[in-house]
């Protein structure tokens, strides 16, 4: 679990290629306060009017924000002003072009036939796309959105309560004010984080989440070609790896329809378990001066609102980073098998993508960020042993029938175990499902006919007498 849970602590920002100095990520137009109250290099001595203005006019668009606990109009734009800004390798996003864009299609067509040859489950992917940084932030914004809320929900809850009922009353405006900032805080830390990521991820579905549109696969074709750099493979194999791998996700996702939810439900089911330590917060609303709201912005950077842990968060961690296992390990697996046979790079392709994220990659380490939740690395090289054994012992059929239902799949003590799940007899409930599918069971006589049947032929009979 990260030491930092959402809305904690600002992510790390790229170095200043020009200055060789560290860039705080804050410009005037995407913090105010650090702009007005001193939190940016130099304070604001050297601050020009235009700059100066431009903090006071969003100051005021912050302070009278009424909506969620998170406010997502400012996430936004931070988000795109950071990806302006540019990506920590010093790149500027740029417009997708029409050739990339077929390079991606074509990619993706050729993925998805390949692996036509190792899953049974179909594509999933009715469109394939590809993106700039800028346009990612927007298709993804409104997932980050439903995983984020009820963490910042629970937080915001826990900072309004802290008073008791009668103080609450005289202290509304204090209040109102902190739930404005707080708001404003959130949304500043999601829109750089999502706004850093945004130049690192190179599709839909880095985290293992479904951050976009259903059917959609999408490929950002500057990322992919700066995931490249350096590997010695051709560009044409990362593309088409990188491809295989969405169109897996995709797949996995249309067609295991609980999935989704499952995964979402779990993220709420660890916000449901979020406890503050209320004692800190009365004395942070103690200590508060009105007349100095920077005070909010550095409490919440030194994490003073870091949610203690309870068990019922624990297991619901658990439970998401189990099924994240699954989902990337079944990827792994039917991704190897299905580009072994067709890129001579396959295995060191895969081999880079495990080391991105089991040193801590750009997906993990911004969900973790956002949400306190760190991806296990040993669990996803477990789980796509196990998915590759299943394989072996039962075909692609008998591998992929297992998301029929979650508690058909393998518990994280299966995937200590992945030998003894693989060998374990299974129940067949295809006899079962064909009769439910079938409607209710008729009742049948000693000699084997239907007895609705019987009755209906001597109706018929007396029918015909009268």
């Amino acid at each position: 679990m990260s030491d930092f849970p959402f809305g904690f602590r600002l992510p790390e920002e790229p170095d200043d290629g020009e200055s060789g100095k560290k860039d705080d990520g804050q410009g005037p137009a995407d913090n105010p306060l650090a702009a007005m109250f001193g939190f940016g290099p130099g304070g604001p001595a050297g601050m020009n009017p235009r700059d100066l203005g431009a903090a006071f006019q969003q100051l005021g668009q912050m302070l009278s924000y009424e909506g969620g606990p998170v406010n997502w109009e400012l996430a936004q734009t931070v988000a795109r002003q950071t990806v302006a800004r540019g990506a920590q390798d010093g790149s500027r996003d740029a417009s997708v072009g029409a050739h990339d864009r077929s390079q991606v299609e074509e990619a993706v067509r050729l993925a998805d036939l390949w692996l036509d040859g190792v899953t049974s489950l179909p594509s999933g992917a009715g469109t394939a796309v590809a993106w700039s940084r800028a346009e990612w932030v927007e298709a993804t914004l409104p997932v980050w959105r439903e995983l984020v809320d009820p963490v910042a929900e629970r937080v915001g809850a826990a900072m309004g309560n802290v008073l008791p009922e009668e103080m609450q009353a005289m202290a509304g405006p204090l209040l109102g004010m902190m739930r404005s900032m707080g708001g404003a805080m959130f949304g500043t830390q999601i829109g750089q984080a999502v706004g850093v990521l945004a130049g690192e991820v190179v599709g839909s579905t880095d985290v293992g989440l479904p951050l976009g549109p259903a059917g959609k696969a999408a490929l950002l074709p500057q990322n992919v070609t700066a995931f490249g750099v350096g590997l010695g493979i051709p560009q044409e194999e990362v593309r088409l790896y990188l491809a295989l791998r969405e169109a897996a996700h995709q797949r996995l996702f249309a067609h295991v329809p609980w999935l989704r939810s499952h995964l979402f439900g779990a993220v709420d089911g660890y916000a449901r378990g979020i406890q503050v330590d209320t004692a800190k917060l009365e004395d942070l609303v103690g200590q508060l001066d009105p007349s100095r709201p920077e005070e909010l912005q550095e409490k919440l950077q030194q994490g003073l609102f870091q949610p203690e842990d309870t068990p019922q968060q624990k297991a619901a961690l658990a439970r998401l980073e189990t099924a994240l296992a699954l989902v990337e390990g079944w990827v792994d697996a039917v991704v190897h098998a299905a580009a072994e046979p067709h890129l001579p790079s396959a295995s060191a392709l895969r081999e880079t993508l495990r080391r991105r994220r089991a040193t801590g990659g750009p997906a993990e380490q911004t969900f973790a960020t956002l949400i306190g939740l760190e991806l296990r690395p040993r669990r996803l090289r477990d789980a796509a042993r196990l998915w590759a054994s299943l394989t072996d012992a039962r075909g692609a059929q008998g591998r992929d029938a297992l998301w029929a239902h979650p508690d058909m799949l393998p518990t994280a003590e299966d995937l200590d175990d992945p030998d003894g799940f693989v060998h374990r007899e299974q129940l067949d409930f295809s006899e079962l499902d064909r009769m439910l599918d079938d409607g209710p069971v008729e009742d049948t006589g000693t000699d084997g006919t239907n007895q609705k049947d019987r009755k209906d032929e001597t109706d018929d009979e007396g029918g015909r007498e009268e």
